[in-house]
């Protein structure tokens, strides 16, 4: 059920993000008067799901989940329409149209993915505000990701500081760890242990570390593990555990807390396990079965049982700048991070359609669901402008050469950059979810 409401996610949030992004090429092609054939959400090599025509422009729907496309009569694109590239230019075809023109249609959907991250940003922070748990509330400790505990970060350990920047919480002392390993490789973590702390260089090449091995944030904070839901169906549903219960430990191994249980449960896929629970004081051992992802059906008590959280409100004067601001650092993080990927690691962590519906919550939430389509319209931004030949940045690239040298590009050459472009896009496309695909089958 988890990878179904995922992927359900997954393609409202890029149906979403597809349409907007193509209307930020429509309209100012119609508004200057240019002729639109198509207009569709997901590609249809040989046939659509959906199709209807409205005037000169065929709206539908196609049966390949892999983006969207406007038809721009007039302009080399992805339908490779070299016939009618051949005919001299009409009034109504993007050629004809002044260089200045057809620049604002090739940056207008970039343009329209900007602004929507930024204007969700703004919506959330206008309806939900913004949780947090300060630092002086991680009482129990965390659980570091793999990268940091190779780094020395032991579970139970508190991060309070980042070169000696002591931010308000948890999220925001991760981020400026990432920020800092990003910049120079590493960074020096102050760590409260056994009630003391204590400094923690962490090595250069934490940002090869990084790649390679942290898959989510650097740090989760630890709470007790007391049962607040069974799964109906699931294998707990089949013992003799009950709401309420407080996990302590599988087959004599300390689990008191959340995370701990979690990790043994990946050394147990497929096994029956002894979990141990206190119930009015008594403790009790009870037989339960894994199955093969590392589950059994146990769901904890919500954090907000153990930690008091900040929260900020925001009115909608006041979160406009902040959505801004926000948007703008989810971009900046993201140009920063690309670099990661030239590490000899880098490669191996590109992901596909499932490390991205992995990022969704396996429950309905529209906060997430909601803070996801903000972060995913920024990336999509940033990835269309890059001077690659088949996405707009190249497109833009060409316009600029006009622009600049008052000659347009040879037509050959626009046709094989665009075939040089889609080529490489569709490599990367096949290698991202080969690596999904591989890790999945696999593991890593």
């Amino acid at each position: 059920m988890d990878i179904l409401i995922k992927g359900a996610q997954l393609i409202l949030s890029l149906s979403i993000l597809v349409v907007l992004h193509e209307l930020g090429h429509f309209i100012p092609a119609r508004f200057f008067k240019i002729r639109v054939e198509k207009f569709y959400l997901f590609f249809d090599p040989w046939f659509s799901l959906f199709k209807k025509k409205v005037g000169d422009t065929e709206y539908g729907i196609g049966w390949l989940p892999l983006g969207g496309y406007v038809k721009i009569s007039g302009m080399v694109d992805e339908s490779m329409d070299k016939e009618q590239m051949a005919k001299p230019p009409e009034p109504w075809e993007f050629r004809a149209k002044p260089a200045w023109q057809r620049l604002i249609i090739m940056v207008g959907g970039v343009t329209v993915n900007l602004l929507l991250g930024m204007f969700i940003y703004i919506g959330i922070l206008w309806v939900w505000g913004k949780d947090y748990i300060p630092l002086d509330q991680v009482k129990y400790g965390v659980h570091p990701s793999e990268a940091m505990a190779e780094a020395g970060v032991l579970p139970g350990d508190i991060p309070v500081a980042v070169n000696g920047i002591r931010p308000r919480s948890l999220e925001e002392l991760s981020k400026e760890l990432t920020k800092s390993i990003i910049a120079s490789g590493t960074a020096t973590l102050t760590l409260e242990r056994g009630g003391s702390e204590m400094q923690l260089p962490l090595s250069k090449d934490m940002d090869e570390q990084l790649t390679k091995k942290s898959k989510e944030g650097h740090f989760m904070p630890r709470m007790p593990f007391v049962v607040d839901s069974i799964v109906s169906g699931g294998n707990a549903a089949k013992s003799t555990l009950a709401k309420g219960d407080s996990i302590v430990a599988v087959n004599g191994r300390p689990t008191a807390f959340f995370g701990d249980f979690v990790n043994e449960m990946q050394r147990h896929k497929s096994d029956r396990v002894m979990i141990d629970a206190y119930r009015s004081g008594h403790r009790s051992s009870h037989l339960v079965e894994v199955n093969d992802l590392g589950l059994v059906g146990l769901g904890p008590r919500n954090a907000k049982t153990w930690f008091t959280f900040g929260h900020d409100e925001y009115s909608l004067l006041a979160s406009i700048p902040a959505g801004i601001a926000g948007g703008w650092e989810t971009l900046g993080l993201y140009v920063s991070s690309l670099k990661l990927l030239f590490s000899s690691s880098g490669a191996g962590q590109i992901g596909g359609f499932g490390a991205i519906g992995g990022l969704f919550s396996p429950e309905w939430d529209w906060q997430v669901f909601w803070n996801m389509t903000a972060f995913l319209s920024i990336i999509l931004a940033f990835m269309n402008i890059l001077p690659i030949p088949a996405l707009d940045g190249g497109h833009v690239v060409f316009l600029l050469y006009e622009m600049i040298t008052r000659r347009a590009p040879n037509q050959r050459v626009l046709e094989v950059a665009q075939m040089v472009g889609m080529v490489l896009l569709l490599g990367l496309i096949v290698f991202a979810n080969g690596n999904d695909l591989f890790k999945a089958i696999f593991g890593g």
